[in-house]
C-alpha cells in the first residue's frame, strides 16, 4: 500500500524510478550527478525563483502572497504597526473563519472582525467576511497561482495541488513579509510522493492522505522536507481529491508541499475564472529525491485515525474485525495523552459487536470540498440517520461551494437524511463548534484529533474524542445510522456531478482594495484589542527556573495554548496568557507569574531575592562561583521543558504567551516542527536543544538553570552552551541552539522581533 525508500532516488521522465545513478546512465546514457539532478525537481525550481540571497543553500524567500484568519491577523497587524508597518506590500487576505460565531466573550470577535476590515482599507488589502469561505478554500479559488508561493499564519496552508508552493507559519514569519524581509531558511530536502495505480470506489482522499500519514509521521520521514508528488496515479485523480491529500500533508511536518499539474488543474483555474494563473509543472527529464514515498492508490483502503493523532491509523475493516483489542490500545496511549487526568474508555461504544458512534462530521478545508459533500449526498440518499444520539453536520468550505451544492439537489439530499448543514466555518476543527458530549465519539473529515480539540475540557473533567476519516466513509456510517461502515461497503451509484463557481457571490461581499492604501482610515480597536507589553533584551547572563515538565513523546501547540474558546481572546497577548498549559499543566500559569515578579524587581532596580525569596540560596550559590553577577547584568526568567515540543498548529501564541508571562527559554529534546521553533525565536526565546548523545537528560518543575554569558554565546555564534543546574552544587550541563541565522541572533538578542525591526 505505501513503501518508503531508505535512500535517495532518480526520477527518470516524471514516471520511471531509478535507485543508482547507473541505472540512470544505462536508461537514459547520460552521467547525472545527484547534485545537477537536484536542481529538477519542481520544489527546487519554485523556491530559486523566489530566493534573494543567490545562495540556494541558504534560502531568502519572498511570497507571492499572504493569507491569515481572524485568530492571527490581528496580532500580526499590531506587530507590523509597532514595527513601523505603512502599506501592505503584496497581497494580503484576511478572511474570518474561525471566530466567525461571535458566541464568546460578547462584541470582542466582531471586533476583530471590523479591525480587520479598517486595516484591509488602510494599508491595502482584502477582507472576506465570516462564513463567506474557510481560509483555504478561499485561497484555493482566488489565491493560488501557478509557480507561486503563498504564505499563510496557519498550518494547513497547503495549496500544492494547484502548483502552489505554500507554507503555514506563524505570524512573525508574515510580519517579516510585510516589512519587505524575507522567509530565510537552510534549503530544504525533496521527497518524491509516488503515486501508482487508481482508487477503487469508495476511497477517498482522506483515505490516502492517513495511508500516508501514518507511513511517515512516527519515522519523521518527511519531517521539515517538501513534499512533490508525482507518478502515473496523479492523473487519476481529480483536482479536488488531490486538494484534500495535500491539506494534510501537514501532519506528516513536512515543510510544504507540490504537485505536477495538468489538464485536471488547467481546468480547475479556468472554472474559478483564473486561467492565466495555470502554470504547467512537472520535474526534469532526470531529477533526484532525498527519498520516496510509494503509495499504490489501488491498495489503499478506507481508513479510521483513532484517538489521539492523525498517525494511529487503521483500514476501517482492520477496527471492526478487531475492534475490542484496538479500542484498549487506543485507550492505552491515552494514559499518556491524558496524563490519566479523566477516566477514558471506549469501550461502552461497542453495541452488538459493532462500534457506535455518536457524531459525523464533514468540515473546513479538508472535509468541505465539493466532490466530498457531493459524495456523502450520493451516499446517504434515501437513507435517515435515524433519531438516536447520532448526529451529522456538514460545513461546505465555501459559499460558492455551498451555492452549487444547493443548485443541484446536494442540500436538499443531505438534509432530508437528517443531516444539519451549516455555513463555511472551521471552528469544528479546533472546538469553537459541534463539541461532542462528554464521554461521545466523533469521526470527523477534518483536519486533526489531538486531546481536547474537539472543545471538551480536561480540567473540567470533560473528555471526548475524535477519530479523523473519510467524507464518503462518514456519510455511510450516518447511512448506518452511526454504526461504523465503510463506504466500500455500500453499493452506491456516484452521480460525478459538475461544479460551476458564481464568482459574484465574492465580488459582491469581499472588500478588495486591490493593493491600494488609504492612510485616512482610521483603524477600529474593540476593548480587547491589545498592544504587545514591552519586552526586554536578552540580559548578559540568564538564570531559568522550569516552571512545567512534559515527558510526553510528542507535545502539541493544542497544548500549549489551547484552540476552542481561547481563541477570542488572541487580540489580547495578556489575556491570553492566563490559558497558557492550561489543559496540560494548569498550574504554569501561577509558577510563571512568581518568576516574572523577580525580572519585574530587576526592571526596577531592586532585589529580585526581596520579592522571590527562594531565589536567595541560588543566587548565592552562583556567586560564589561567579563573583561578578549582580542585578546590573543578570536576567530571570521561566522556561518550559518538554521531549518535543510544537507539533500542530502555526499558532504564534504558543511561543508568545510564554514570552509575554516572562519566558525566556524552551528546553527540548528536539523540535516537533520548523514553525514552532521560529516562533520561539522571533518572541525572543532561546530554543535549548539537548546534546545528541543526552537525551536522557531532563528537568524537574523547580530546577533552576543559571546559563553565565548568554548574549556573549550568541554574538559569538558558540556551538555549545555551558550551562549549569543549580542545586547543593553547580552542575555543569550543555545545550545547544542548533542552526541559527544571522537575523535570528539578532532577533534573540533584541528580545523579540518587535524590538528587532524598532532598532
Amino acid at each position: 500500500m505505501v513503501k518508503l525508500y531508505d535512500k535517495g532516488v532518480y526520477l527518470i521522465n516524471g514516471s520511471e524510478i531509478a535507485e543508482a545513478p547507473e541505472e540512470v546512465k544505462a536508461r537514459t546514457g547520460q552521467d547525472v550527478s545527484e547534485t545537477e539532478a537536484a536542481k529538477s525537481t519542481m520544489a527546487y525550481r519554485i523556491l530559486e525563483a523566489h530566493n534573494t540571497s543567490g545562495n540556494m543553500e541558504k534560502l531568502q524567500i519572498k511570497f507571492d502572497k499572504l493569507t491569515s484568519h481572524d485568530i492571527t491577523f490581528v496580532g500580526i497587524i499590531q506587530t507590523a504597526r509597532a514595527s513601523g508597518l505603512e502599506k501592505f506590500p503584496i497581497p494580503y487576505v484576511l478572511t474570518n473563519c474561525h471566530n466567525s460565531l461571535c458566541a464568546v466573550g460578547g462584541t470582542i470577535n466582531e471586533d476583530d472582525h471590523m479591525f480587520g476590515l479598517s486595516c484591509a482599507k488602510k494599508y491595502g488589502g482584502v477582507y472576506v467576511p465570516p462564513h463567506q469561505a474557510v481560509i483555504h478554500q478561499f485561497a484555493r479559488e482566488m489565491l493560488a497561482g501557478g509557480g507561486r508561493m503563498i504564505l499563510g499564519s496557519d498550518s494547513h496552508t497547503r495549496y500544492g495541488a494547484l502548483g502552489t508552493m505554500a507554507m503555514g507559519e506563524g505570524g512573525p514569519e508574515l510580519v517579516k513579509q510585510l516589512l519587505n524581509k524575507t522567509y530565510d531558511i537552510k534549503m530544504p530536502g525533496v521527497v518524491a510522493i509516488y503515486l501508482d495505480g487508481e482508487p477503487v470506489k469508495g476511497v477517498g482522499p482522506q483515505d490516502v492522505a492517513l495511508a500516508i500519514i501514518g507511513a511517515t509521521f512516527g519515522n519523521g520521514y518527511v519531517n521539515n522536507k517538501v513534499m512533490e508528488f508525482v507518478g502515473p496515479g496523479v492523473e487519476k485523480l481529480s483536482a479536488d481529491f488531490r486538494i484534500g491529500i495535500d491539506v494534510m500533508t501537514t501532519e506528516t511536518t513536512c515543510l510544504s508541499s507540490i504537485w505536477k499539474t495538468d489538464d485536471k488543474i488547467k481546468e480547475f483555474y479556468e472554472i474559478h475564472k483564473r486561467p492565466e494563473e495555470y502554470k504547467e509543472l512537472s520535474p526534469g527529464a532526470v531529477a533526484y529525491y532525498d527519498g520516496m514515498v510509494y503509495v499504490n492508490l489501488s491498495e489503499i483502503k478506507p481508513m479510521i485515525a483513532m484517538p489521539f493523532h492523525p498517525s494511529n491509523v487503521y483500514t476501517i475493516d482492520e477496527v471492526n474485525a478487531n475492534l475490542s483489542d484496538i479500542l484498549h490500545d487506543v485507550e492505552k496511549k491515552a494514559l499518556v495523552s491524558l496524563d490519566g487526568a479523566v477516566e477514558y474508555s471506549l469501550q461502552d461504544k461497542i453495541r452488538d459487536g459493532k462500534l457506535y458512534v455518536d457524531q459525523g462530521l464533514i468540515a473546513g478545508c479538508a472535509g468541505g470540498g465539493f466532490e466530498n459533500i457531493c459524495a456523502a449526498a450520493d451516499i446517504i440518499k434515501g437513507h435517515y440517520i435515524g433519531a438516536d444520539e447520532f448526529t451529522f453536520s456538514v460545513y461546505p468550505a465555501s459559499t460558492p461551494i455551498y451555492m452549487e451544492l444547493v443548485k443541484n439537489g446536494a442540500v436538499a439530499d443531505l438534509m432530508e437524511a437528517g443531516t444539519i448543514v451549516k455555513t463555511a466555518f472551521c471552528g469544528p476543527c479546533f472546538g469553537a463548534g459541534d463539541t461532542p458530549a462528554n464521554n461521545a465519539f466523533s469521526i470527523r473529515h477534518s483536519t486533526r484529533n489531538f486531546p481536547n480539540r474537539e472543545g471538551s475540557k480536561l480540567q473540567s473533567g470533560q473528555i471526548s474524542s475524535v477519530a479523523l476519516m473519510d467524507a464518503r466513509s462518514i456519510a455511510a456510517t450516518a447511512a448506518n445510522k452511526g454504526y461504523l461502515t465503510p463506504a466500500t461497503a455500500l453499493d452506491v451509484e456516484y452521480t460525478g456531478k459538475k461544479y460551476h463557481f458564481d464568482e459574484k457571490i465574492y465580488a459582491n461581499r469581499v472588500f478588495d482594495s486591490h493593493g491600494k492604501a488609504d492612510p485616512s482610515v482610521e483603524i477600529k480597536f474593540g476593548p480587547n484589542i491589545k498592544d504587545w507589553p514591552a519586552m526586554p533584551e536578552l540580559p548578559e547572563n540568564l538564570l531559568l527556573k522550569v516552571v512545567s515538565e512534559i515527558h510526553d513523546p510528542v507535545t502539541t501547540t493544542d497544548e500549549l495554548i489551547p484552540s476552542g474558546e481561547t481563541s477570542s481572546y488572541r487580540s489580547n497577548p495578556l489575556g491570553l496568557a492566563e490559558f497558557a498549559l492550561s489543559r496540560k499543566d494548569p498550574a504554569y500559569v501561577g509558577r510563571a507569574k512568581e518568576v516574572q515578579k523577580a525580572q519585574k524587581a530587576i526592571e526596577a532596580e531592586q532585589c529580585p531575592a526581596e520579592v522571590l525569596e527562594e531565589l536567595k540560596p541560588v543566587i548565592r550559590k552562583i556567586t560564589d562561583v561567579y563573583t561578578e553577577i549582580d542585578r546590573t547584568n543578570l536576567g530571570i526568567g521561566s522556561t518550559i521543558f518538554a521531549v518535543k515540543p510544537g507539533d500542530g498548529s502555526a499558532r504564534e501564541q504558543a511561543a508568545s504567551c510564554q514570552k509575554v508571562l516572562g519566558g525566556w527559554a524552551n528546553i527540548a529534546n528536539e523540535y516537533a516542527t520548523k514553525r514552532y521553533r521560529s516562533n520561539l525565536i522571533n518572541w525572543g526565546m532561546l530554543p535549548f536543544i539537548t546534546e545528541e548523545d543526552d537525551k536522557a537528560l531532563s528537568f524537574k518543575n523547580g530546577d533552576y538553570i543559571f546559563v553565565p554569558e548568554i548574549r556573549k554565546v550568541i554574538e559569538e555564534k558558540a556551538e555549545k552552551i555551558k550551562a549549569y543546574v543549580v542545586g547543593d552544587t553547580l552542575k555543569e550541563i550543555t545545550l545547544k541552539l542548533g542552526d541559527m541565522t544571522d537575523a535570528e541572533r539578532e532577533i534573540i538578542l533584541k528580545g523579540c522581533l518587535i524590538n528587532y525591526y524598532r532598532g
